[in-house]
Order: C-alpha cells, then structure tokens, then sequence
C-alpha cells in the first residue's frame, strides 16, 4: 500500500491537550457544546461547528459549513494551530488502562482506497457522507483521522519502536484518562514509505464516513482541476495505521423495547426453544456461540453449536437477529426498526441491567466481541458486517494533527 508524510497543522505542545476533541461521530450536538464549554481551543469548534449555532440551526445548512470554516481559519490565524515546517510522518500511541495501542499517522492514498487495497466492512450512509465531505471540501483539510488497521509487519514494529525511543512532541492524559503521547518522525520517512509497500492489504477498522468523505472530496477537487497530475495532496487522506495484534474491540451490545406482545415467560419458553438456555450469575460471555441475555432481573446463558460457514453468518450478532431478533421480536433492519438500541461495551453491562429494570428495555443481550480476524476475513470476502458489530476503543483524537487538500501554507510554522 501507498503511504505519504505530510506538512502538518498542528498545536504548540502546551495546547495539544486543550485543542485535541473526541471524533465528531461519538458524541451529538449537545454533549459536543458540552465538552468544548468554556473552552474556546478544543476542536469540536471545528468538527462540530453547530455548537457554535443557535439550537435551531439544523446541522447540514449553509450556516454549519460556513462556521466550520470560520473556526478553522480562526485557529490558524490565533496560532492555535501551525503548519509543520516539512513533511513527516508520526507515531501515536494510546493508553487506556492496561491496553495500550501504537499506529502510524500518515497520508493515504485514495486511489488505494478505490483499488479495495484499503478494504471496507460497513455500509455507509449518504447522508453522513454527504455531511463530511461537504466539511471536508469547506474546510479544505481533513479533520480527523481515519482509523486503519494491517497485518502485523516486524520491519514496521522495529521502525515504531525506535521512534519510541526519542522525545515526544505531546504527551497528555486526557479528561476520560486516556494518555496519548504523539512522537514526529524524523528525515523523510523513506523507509516507512518502503516498509508499507510490503503491506499488502489495509482496513478500515472505525471511520468508514470519513474514509468515504476524503475520497469523494478528491475526486471532486480532481474534477475542477484541469491541471490535474495525481501528485496533489487531495489525492491522500489522513490516517492512523495500527497492528491487528494491537486492536481492541469491545461488545456492541443489544436492547429492545418490547417482547412483541410476549410475556417474559412465553419469550423465555419460546428462546429455550432456538437456544441451549441456563439461568447465570455473570453479565459477560464467556466466549463466541454465547450471548447473556437479561430478562426479568435475571441473567440467561444463550447458546448454540451450529457453525456457519459464511463469514457473516457465523457471528454471534448474526446468529441472534436472524434466529431470535427478526422472526421473535420482530426486529427486521437493525439499522432502522426504533425499538432496538445498541449500547457499546464502553459503558458495561450495567448499563444493560439499568435499562432493564427501569423499563425503558424489555430484554438485553450481552455480546462477546468481534475480533479483529473476523472483520479482516469479512472484508477479504468482499462482504459487509451487521450493523453495530463493532466497537473499538480507545478512540483517536481528532486536532492533534491536520492533513490539508492543497499546498497552502500558515505564516506561523512549527
């Protein structure tokens, strides 16, 4: 695969941790305005421009854009963020508890990403596309970074290790105590640029829209440029590459509101039916073919021997919608019927128990995670996975580093 170096934008080391924000796809309007309160730097100003907007500004008119465009000319011109004085490369690493991940931040190529070397497991949604990459185009930049990940690659562990070994650029533990310490790659990054050429294959591990977006914006920007000759920086798109032994995934687990005119006796009979059913004390699976399902202030054991040999059909999340969720519950399309949530393993179980007893939910499944083998074997077959199959944590920060469309530069350089 194709990777570049980039000229940054970039914060001063003492304003990394005020500027740097959650992507802009976890968090809604209102807890965006929340989290960037009193706290003019943070870059949900940028990649959540409507909180700078009355409430009744609807998220995709004009005014949204516009905003986002503004904010961002706004930190450049404040010196909130800078331009990086030649094109690196970067290592950034993650902590979160006792998991710790470390990618490679660098340019790449949307021509890859047309290829299927960048491979995809999700549908996207037009809508959401047609979101980013209208603020993609406003804003002439990339906002946030698209999260990839490869195979395991020992010449690319030994290159990350040694940048390891320098002093970082940032190192800060963020409000939701993440660390993350971001380390600039020195010289050209020849090296690193022949090293992934040895990768064969890339996937889109979270970020799928803003994957989506970056391409559509270049090849808009490509269409308006008769001058065009591919070596432009709206031909790449931002990233942070990490090792597949490196990835955590975490549960995305089910609620719905209903029974579907059940009793909780009846569904249970009716599940003891498709399911090998046991009363349990734990919230949590113990491994694949297993889903804890809560019913009543009670925990169940579901599980299942068959194995299907379709990628997707074998997944614990498949196996429980098309068996119990759509002919029991009624729960079609998983991506529109509104009486199913989804609740990522983020918040616990407890969350689970919460909207049970409170009768906001009728029942909850708890779901063991997908690896990231599974979703690696999904997109090799050119297939798409469940909705809501996957929930990888800890999150990239969007604002620590910035990939521009053109070749502009700040007066202010790092």
């Amino acid at each position: 695969m194709q990777i570049k170096p980039f000229a940054a934008l970039r914060p001063t080391p003492e304003q990394a941790a005020a500027l740097a924000s959650v992507p802009y796809d976890v968090v809604d309007t209102a807890e965006a305005r929340a989290l960037a309160d009193g706290n003019p730097d943070s870059f949900l100003h940028i990649s959540r421009p409507e909180i700078d907007l009355p409430d009744s500004v609807d998220i995709h008119d004009d005014r949204v854009y516009a905003q986002g465009a503004k904010a961002f000319a706004d930190f450049q011109s404040r010196g909130v963020l800078l331009r990086e004085k030649a094109e690196r490369f970067y290592v950034y690493r993650q902590i979160m508890g006792a998991h710790c991940q470390t990618g490679v931040v660098a340019c790449c190529s949307i021509a890859d990403y047309a290829d299927d070397i960048i491979r995809k497991h999700e549908k996207t949604r037009k809508d959401k596309e047609d979101d980013r990459t209208r603020h993609c185009l406003e804003l002439n930049a990339n906002s946030g970074p698209v999260f990839l990940t490869y195979r395991d690659m020992a010449t690319l562990d030994a290159l990350v290790a040694k940048v390891q070994e320098g002093v970082p650029l940032y190192d800060f533990t963020a409000v939701d105590d993440i660390r993350h310490t971001v380390w600039r790659v020195d010289g050209d990054g020849g090296e690193w640029v022949e090293a992934f050429r040895q990768v064969p294959l890339a996937y889109v591990a979270d970020g799928h829209h803003r994957a989506a977006a970056a391409f559509r914006a270049g090849q808009q920007r490509r269409a308006e440029n008769p001058a065009h000759t591919g070596t432009e920086a709206y031909n790449w798109f931002l990233a942070v590459l990490f090792p597949e032994s490196q990835l955590r995934i975490l549960p995305y687990n089910r609620c719905v509101a209903d029974l579907n005119g059940l009793s909780a006796d009846a569904f249970l009979n009716h599940v003891k039916t498709i399911f090998t059913v046991e009363p349990v004390a734990g919230a949590d699976p113990a491994g694949p073919r297993e889903v804890r399902m809560y019913l009543a202030g009670k925990w169940h054991r579901l599980a299942w021997d068959v194995f299907e040999a379709d990628p997707v059909g074998r997944l614990d999340v498949s196996v429980l919608q098309d068996r119990l969720l759509a002919p029991v519950l009624g729960i079609d399309d998983p991506r529109t019927n509104t009486r199913i949530s989804f609740v990522g393993g983020i918040r616990g179980t407890g969350e689970l128990t919460k909207r049970v007893d409170s009768g906001r939910d009728a029942v909850a499944f708890s779901m063991y995670p997908v690896t990231v083998a599974q979703m690696m074997d999904i997109a090799d077959a050119g297939q798409i996975m469940p909705p809501k199959s996957t929930w990888f944590e800890p999150k990239l920060r969007s604002g620590l580093l910035v990939h521009t469309l053109d070749s502009s530069r700040t007066r202010r350089p790092c």
